[in-house]
């Protein structure tokens, strides 16, 4: 697969952003659409400042942000302490992914609104049910693509491993984990994305803080320059966040992408 330059993509990618803001800027400025449905950017970065300065409904920007970002962070590295083992056990040992992929191919496909529900009545309308329902966004994705990734490996590396007598942990630890860090961190990049579009429904019941409360409050408001100054704060701090990821990634998977 041929790949461009870096400063070529960043060009590209960056010229692709200017061509938006500027159709976004005409399509306000001669008022091909109604203000309500699609407010200015001088619309929202005022909303931005105000919220910046005054904060939304009692609570800080910051405030708004963190209280998101902490379920989020919490969710995710609760699903990857649980999903990575997992789902390289299930991967290695058939009988545990026996035991495990019927509840995971069960819940997967439902939409989190079907059983948050039943979060809430468990567990309560505090934290404890979002960080919960994020979990579990989080989990399935991460957990697949570890099984998947010692599934999909070829058995010479465990058979020749084992020859020059290596243990069944010594194979798993030297051998299956780092081949499927790659994949692993595949799964992490998904189940980030998985989670974020679910923080709104995660901040939908009861909740009184949060960048997805903040949004889901401006709509009954029909505030449009909230809900994007909202919408573009998510989409920036998940930017971030899986930049973060790629650069664990480059970290952990140096040999990706490069001839041995």
């Amino acid at each position: 697969m041929r790949k461009l330059p870096r400063h070529v993509s960043l060009s590209i990618s960056a010229a692709t952003v200017v061509v938006i803001l500027v159709a976004w800027y005409l399509v306000t400025k001669f008022q091909l659409v109604n203000p309500l449905f699609l407010p200015s950017p001088s619309a929202v970065w005022n909303a931005f400042v105000t919220i910046l300065q005054q904060g939304y409904k009692g609570s800080t920007l910051w405030q708004h942000l963190g209280a998101s970002l902490g379920r989020m962070v919490v969710a995710f590295l609760l699903a990857v302490v649980v999903a990575v083992p997992a789902g390289l056990a299930s991967g290695y040992e058939p009988r545990i992914r026996a035991i495990i992929e019927p509840i995971v191919e069960f819940y997967r496909p439902l939409p989190p609104l079907a059983y948050y529900t039943l979060l809430v009545i468990w567990l309560g309308i505090g934290n404890e049910s979002k960080v919960a329902l994020l979990f579990l966004a989080c989990f399935a994705p991460i957990y697949v693509a570890c099984t998947m990734a010692v599934m999909r490996m070829s058995p010479n590396y465990t058979r020749n491993a084992a020859t020059l007598g290596a243990s069944r942990w010594q194979v798993f630890a030297r051998v299956i984990f780092p081949l499927a860090l790659p994949d692993i961190f595949a799964g992490l990049r998904i189940a980030l994305g998985v989670g974020y579009t679910t923080l709104v429904a995660a901040e939908m019941v009861a909740a009184r803080s949060g960048i997805g409360w903040m949004v889901l409050d401006a709509s009954n408001f029909l505030r449009s320059d909230v809900i994007f100054v909202g919408i573009i704060i998510m989409a920036i701090t998940g930017i971030l966040l899986d930049q973060i990821l790629r650069g664990l990634k480059a970290l952990a998977v140096p040999w990706e992408g490069k001839e041995i």
